[in-house]
């Protein structure tokens, strides 16, 4: 019995907390930054929203694995996301 609800109610928030912390720490280094560029701003703001999105999806895809639409959108955002962090990262180096 414990399974079956770990399985179906627990497991998709915990699968989605992974994209969700990385989002997190996005805005959380947009937030402690003060005179950064526009560019780099936008850049960690685009990686939070692909993160989240990412979290959205892998959500959804937990509850229903057959539909894997859901799957391919959250790998896709969060390799967007993760590529957004890189590049926020090399920027913060160019600038400083």
């Amino acid at each position: 019995m414990a399974d079956n609800f770990e399985e179906k109610f627990i497991k998709p928030i915990i699968n989605a907390s992974y994209p969700g912390t990385l989002a997190g720490l996005a805005l959380a280094v947009l937030q402690i930054t003060t005179n950064i560029p526009w560019y780099t701003r936008d850049v960690l703001l685009t990686g939070a929203l692909t993160f989240l999105l990412s979290a959205f999806f892998l959500f959804f895809y937990t509850i229903y694995p057959a539909r894997k639409r859901f799957w391919t959108i959250a790998a896709t955002a969060f390799l967007i996301g993760l590529f957004c962090a890189i590049l926020a990262t090399l920027l913060f180096f160019a600038v400083s």
